[in-house]
């Protein structure tokens, strides 16, 4: 799977494809840095810049290449009506916070916006609306429509039209936008570099020293920085034991070509599956494409990730009868027990190591939010509402809502860790099918094995992180971890964090 923003042969400059550094190319001749940022997607690139602009010496750090998380496989919308998130976080905390987090994405909002416009990169402004086709579906509508209201977002009820089946209730906002993604991280990335700040794509932290100053350890050597950021999606330090307090889960996407008439606004259903609905322009392909998302799962626990991108797709056609995908691809986000993000000191007191995670798949306002947050503590001009989303807060261990939603992940990781290594008790499968992987054992040892472009291969399927037995995601063809989130191409290689070592490989005939 690719997502439709990577498409080489809708791009003539090849933009979003990876820009890896030579591997003979050091850290160049400063192995220190004011600031280091890991992570190159919105939040790093955004956080990167603001720092550059500042006269900072800044260097962004990415284990694959930009947009290669989540931003690359975003749907791209820029809202401030952001499904039921609102409503959602008004049931965990007090008016204030909840105001503080309309105001950390109105300006995250309003600062990518400008900053688009200012580099003269398209934006198609488009409303966005709340749907339910249920009647449990419209009860959480209306939730949404009083938590906006009570917040100053000028949300109304409306009909929908341009949709192809009967909705209950929907409501709308004006003036919000969607945009290409990987348009957004290229300019970044310039900009960074034209205001000094360096970019290292394919390099893997893989750990972190503190010290004055600090010390990240890399798979290209060692680099010092005075303070850090991790905008990795899920931070890959233990120490806080950030992969315990968010929910990692996957969604899922594809774009299509339709015949006839497609809905133009951004629409996202408040049902179960969640559905979103937004159009795409791409060269190479005439008129509007259309882009369905949604359909998601916690990441590692359900039986077939394979059968949610069918769902989507089912769905799709039957809506659309002669939809024609043209691409499909899914997305990994991550959702706080308590609902808010967490931007802010990796430890209580330790503002020189910092962290952004949680955002709900609402990245793109969130990110930039994030970057302004963080980038104004460490230049001395944090914005007002920055404190609610400090990840060290009262409400996680105050609010019923939250220590309930804290104790079942616990309750879940441990059920997922027993089940795992009881499924390692049948004999691992030797030849599964093209596409299809399995855990089991050889002897006495663990072994996962696979079958990727016809090539059989075993790796010991226990996560680096902390040892859950792996399930093998057959819509991907990965092996994911249903403990925190983790993720391994299908060779090992580390897809998303909080894991940091690749998996052993095995030989298929190796015990």
């Amino acid at each position: 799977m690719k997502t439709l923003w990577f498409d080489p042969a809708n791009d003539s400059d090849h933009a979003g494809l990876p820009d890896v550094r030579p591997e003979t190319t050091p850290f160049g001749t400063v192995d220190t840095y004011d600031q280091i940022v890991v992570g190159g997607g919105i939040t790093g690139l955004t956080t990167g810049l603001l720092l550059a602009r500042a006269g900072q010496k800044v260097a962004v750090l990415e284990r694959r290449h930009i947009g290669a998380a989540a931003t690359g496989h975003t749907t791209g919308k820029l809202s401030l009506l952001q499904g039921t998130r609102l409503s959602s976080i008004s049931s965990r905390h007090g008016k204030s916070a909840v105001q503080d987090y309309v105001e950390a994405n109105r300006e995250g909002q309003a600062w990518l916006r400008h900053y688009l416009t200012h580099r003269g990169l398209q934006v198609d402004e488009r409303a966005a609306l709340t749907f339910a086709a249920t009647t449990s579906g419209a009860k959480t509508v209306e939730k949404e429509f009083e938590a906006c209201r009570a917040h100053d977002i000028p949300v109304e009820h409306v009909d929908c039209p341009e949709l192809p089946f009967d909705v209950k209730t929907a409501i709308r906002l004006e003036g919000q936008a969607q945009i290409d993604p990987m348009v957004v991280l290229r300019a970044l990335a310039d900009d960074l570099r034209a205001h000094g700040g360096h970019l290292y794509e394919g390099v893997h932290v893989q750990g972190l020293r503190h010290g004055t100053p600090h010390t990240l350890t890399t798979d290209a050597g060692d680099i010092r920085a005075e303070s850090v950021v991790l905008a990795t999606g899920v931070p890959f330090l233990d120490r806080a034991g950030f992969f315990a307090r968010v929910h990692p889960q996957r969604s899922y996407a594809a774009a299509f070509v339709v015949d006839g008439e497609i809905p133009r606004e951004m629409y996202l259903g408040a049902d179960n599956p969640s559905v979103s609905l937004r159009t795409a322009t791409r060269p190479g392909y005439d008129g509007e494409l259309l882009m369905v998302g949604g359909f998601g799962h916690e990441v590692g626990r359900t039986k077939s990730e394979r059968q949610h991108a069918l769902d989507m797709i089912a769905w799709t056609e039957k809506h659309f009868p002669t939809a024609r995908m043209v691409a499909r691809w899914s997305a990994q986000d991550y959702v706080t027990i308590d609902e808010m993000p967490y931007v802010g000191p990796l430890l209580p007191g330790m503002d020189s190591v910092q962290v952004a995670t949680g955002f709900a798949k609402w990245g793109l306002t969130n990110g930039v939010a994030a970057a302004l947050s963080m980038t104004g503590r460490i230049l001395g001009s944090e914005p007002p509402w920055s404190t609610s989303l400090r990840p060290w807060r009262s409400s996680e261990i105050t609010k019923p809502g939250s220590l309930a939603s804290a104790a079942s992940a616990n309750a879940q990781v441990a059920a997922y860790m027993v089940g795992g290594y009881l499924s390692l008790l049948k004999p691992a499968n030797s030849s599964p099918a093209e596409g299809d992987g399995s855990v089991g054992h050889s002897g006495a040892s663990p072994k996962g094995v696979c079958t990727v472009a016809g090539q059989t291969q075993s790796v010991a399927p226990l996560c680096t992180h902390l040892y859950g037995v792996l399930r093998w995601n057959d819509a991907e063809q990965s092996w994911d971890c249903p403990l925190h989130g983790s993720r391994f191409s299908h060779s090992g290689e580390v897809l998303e964090g909080p894991a940091t070592r690749k998996l052993f490989s095995q030989h298929p005939s190796e015990g």
